[in-house]
C-alpha cells in the first residue's frame, strides 16, 4: 500500500526531464511512425539504449493515451517489481520478517528510488529486472527442485535487464551480489545445476543479443558510429575522481544518517541479530560503490543500484534501535537517533513559516496545497517528537514514512511555485507560427529532447554532427540556441533572415541559477537570396 502515494499520486505533475523526453519521443515515434526495431528520436536513429523500456512505455501510451502519467506508469510498476523481489530475496536470506519489511520500506522511501520510480527513464527498469534475475540465481543455489524454472526465470530477467540498459546492472548490481554471496553464503555446486545454468545463459544471451544483431544487420554503420561515441563517453564525458561516490548514502534522503551508521561495521557487527546477513548486505553495498567508482564517467543517478542492498543494510541498524533503544545507556549511541528524528521533527514544525517565507510570492492558486502540507507536516512532526520522547522508535519510524508520503501527496503540486519564468513560452506554440506563415521549421545545430517532446512532432536538424542538410524550400524557419547564434549568422550570411519569435521552456528566468540555454530557442525567418 505504501507504493500508492509514493509512486502513483501526482504522477504527471512534474515536468518531463531530458532523460524521460528521449524515452517518450522514441515511444511516440514507435506508435506514430512504426519505428519499433530501428528506433528513432526526432526522426534520427536512437540506438544508444536498448528498446525494452521504450516498448513498455509505448504500450502504456497506446492503451492509456500519450499522457505523461501514462508514459511513466511502466516505471512505477518496475519500482514495485524491484521492491517485491527484493523483499522475496531477503525473506529467504534474513531470519527476521519485521526487519525485512523495514528494508523494503527504506528502499521505496529512499530519495532516488522514489525519483527513478516516478520517471520514465531506463535505470529503474534495468535494476528491477536484474533483481528478479538475482532472486532466480539465489534459488538455483539454494533449492533442489524446479531448477529449470528458476534458470528460465533468471535467463529471461537477465535478458530483460540487458535490453533495458545494456550491461549497466550486470556490472553494478549483479556482479557485486555474486561476489558478496559467494563470500558469505558460498555456492553449493552439484551436477543438477549444469543444465539449469546452461539454460539461463542461453536464454540470457539470445534474449539480450537479438535486437543488437538486428540493428547491426540492417543499420550497422549507424550502430557502429553511435557505439563508438557512447564508448568514448565512458572515459571522456562527466569524468569524476574515484572518491566522487563516497557520499553515496546521502542519496537515500530520509535515511541518510541511519544508512551511514549501518555502514560502520566495527560498531554494528556485534549488535545485529544476524551477523551473516549483515555482512552480506554490507559487502554487496560497498562492492557496488567500488565497482562504480572505477568507471571514469560518474553521475549521481548511477548510484541507484547501490541503494538497493543499502536499504536492507540500513534495516539492520533500524531493527537494533527498535529492539534496544529503550535499554541504551551510552549517550553516544543515542546521539544518532535523536539527531535523525529531531531534524525530521524540527523541519516539519518549521515548514509553515519557512515555506511561506520562500514561496509567498508564488502561492496564488496553490494555497490549499500549502495549507494541507503545512498542517500534515506539523501533525506528523508532533507524533515523531512524541514517539522519540517516549523512546518508541518503531512508531517514530512509521511517522517518518508517513511524512514522506505527505510531502508527495501535498507537496508535489507546490513544485511549480519554486520556479517562475515570466517569459516562458512552450515550443508547442510554434505550430501557430507555422500555420500563419505556411512555412516549415528546422533546428539549426542540435535538438533538445524536452523541446521536441513538447512540440509533439519532428523538427529536422540542418547542421547535424557537423554535416549540413540544407532545406529545399526557398523560405523556412530556423530555431537557434543562444550559444550557437554566432555560428548561425556565419553559416547563413548568404541568406536573408529576420527574428520571428522566442521560445523559452526554462522554469527559471534568465539570469537565475539553473537557467539552461539549451531550453530556449530564437526563431528566425530565413529566405534564400535570388
Amino acid at each position: 500500500m505504501s507504493c500508492i502515494p509514493l509512486f502513483l499520486i501526482h504522477l504527471g505533475e512534474l515536468a518531463v526531464n531530458i532523460m524521460e523526453a528521449r524515452n517518450f519521443i522514441t515511444a511516440r515515434e514507435m506508435l506514430v511512425d512504426d519505428n519499433w526495431l530501428l528506433t528513432t528520436i526526432n526522426g534520427e536513429p536512437r540506438y544508444q539504449k536498448p528498446p525494452l523500456p521504450t516498448w513498455l512505455t509505448a504500450f502504456s501510451g497506446a492503451a492509456l493515451g500519450l499522457k505523461v502519467w501514462a508514459l511513466r506508469l511502466p516505471a512505477v510498476l518496475s519500482a514495485v517489481l524491484l521492491m517485491v523481489f527484493g523483499f522475496k530475496l531477503h525473506s529467504e536470506l534474513l531470519n527476521n520478517r519485521r526487519q525485512n519489511f523495514w528494508g523494503a520500506l527504506v528502499l521505496v522511501t529512499s530519495f532516488y528510488i522514489i525519483f527513478a520510480g516516478r520517471n520514465g527513464q531506463w535505470d529503474i527498469f534495468t535494476h528491477a529486472f536484474m533483481m528478479v534475475a538475482i532472486f532466480g540465481i539465489h534459488k538455483l543455489f539454494s533449492q533442489t527442485k524446479n531448477l529449470a524454472l528458476y534458470g528460465l526465470i533468471a535467463g529471461l530477467s537477465l535478458a530483460a535487464s540487458w535490453m533495458s540498459k545494456g550491461p549497466v546492472s550486470l556490472y553494478a548490481l549483479l556482479l557485486p551480489f555474486l561476489i558478496a554471496y559467494g563470500i558469505v553464503y558460498k555456492y553449493r555446486w552439484h551436477k543438477g545445476l549444469v543444465l539449469p545454468l546452461l539454460l539461463m545463459l542461453v536464454v540470457a544471451v539470445l534474449g539480450s543479443g537479438w535486437w543488437f544483431w538486428y540493428t547491426y544487420t540492417y543499420d550497422g554503420e549507424t550502430l557502429r558510429a553511435i557505439t563508438e561515441r557512447e564508448a568514448n563517453n565512458w572515459t571522456s564525458y562527466n569524468v569524476r575522481p574515484f572518491y566522487y561516490y563516497w557520499s553515496f548514502f546521502t542519496q537515500s534522503g530520509l535515511w541518510t544518517l541511519p544508512a551511514f551508521v549501518a555502514l560502520l561495521y566495527p560498531y554494528l557487527k556485534k549488535r545485529v541479530s544476524d551477523p551473516k546477513g549483515y555482512l552480506f548486505s554490507l559487502l554487496w553495498t560497498l562492492l557496488s560503490v567500488v565497482l562504480l567508482s572505477i568507471i571514469p564517467e560518474k553521475k549521481s543517478r548511477y548510484l541507484l543500484p547501490v541503494l538497493i542492498p543499502m536499504a536492507w543494510n540500513t534495516s539492520f541498524y533500524l531493527e537494533y534501535l527498535i529492539e534496544q533503544f529503550k535499554e541504551l545507556t551510552d549517550w553516544k549511541e543515542k546521539v544518532g537517533p535523536y539527531l535523525h528524528f529531531g531534524i525530521l521533527g524540527t523541519v516539519g514544525v518549521l515548514f509553515p513559516l519557512g515555506g511561506y517565507y520562500l514561496l509567498q510570492d508564488h502561492l496564488e492558486g496553490y494555497w490549499v496545497w500549502f495549507v494541507l502540507l503545512s498542517l500534515s507536516l506539523v501533525v506528523i512532526s508532533f507524533f515523531i517528537w512524541r514517539s522519540l520522547i517516549k523512546k518508541q522508535i518503531q512508531k517514530a519510524l512509521v511517522f517518518s514514512v508517513v511524512l514522506v508520503m505527505a510531502v508527495i501527496c501535498f507537496g508535489l503540486p507546490l513544485a511549480e511555485t519554486l520556479s517562475y519564468n515570466p517569459k516562458y513560452q512552450a515550443l508547442s506554440a510554434l505550430h501557430q507560427w507555422e500555420e500563419q506563415e505556411d512555412l516549415p521549421v528546422f533546428e539549426y545545430d542540435f535538438f533538445t529532447p524536452e523541446l521536441i517532446w513538447d512540440y509533439q512532432g519532428i523538427i529536422p536538424v540542418i547542421k547535424n554532427q557537423g554535416e549540413f542538410f540544407w532545406p529545399d524550400q526557398d523560405a523556412f524557419g530556423v530555431l537557434v540556441a543562444e550559444d550557437h547564434l554566432e555560428e548561425f549568422l556565419e553559416d547563413f550570411k548568404d541568406f536573408n533572415y529576420a527574428p520571428a519569435g522566442f521560445y523559452d521552456m526554462n522554469p527559471q528566468a534568465k539570469g537565475e541559477s539553473g537557467y539552461k540555454t539549451r531550453l530556449a530557442r530564437m526563431l528566425f525567418k530565413v529566405s534564400k537570396r535570388k
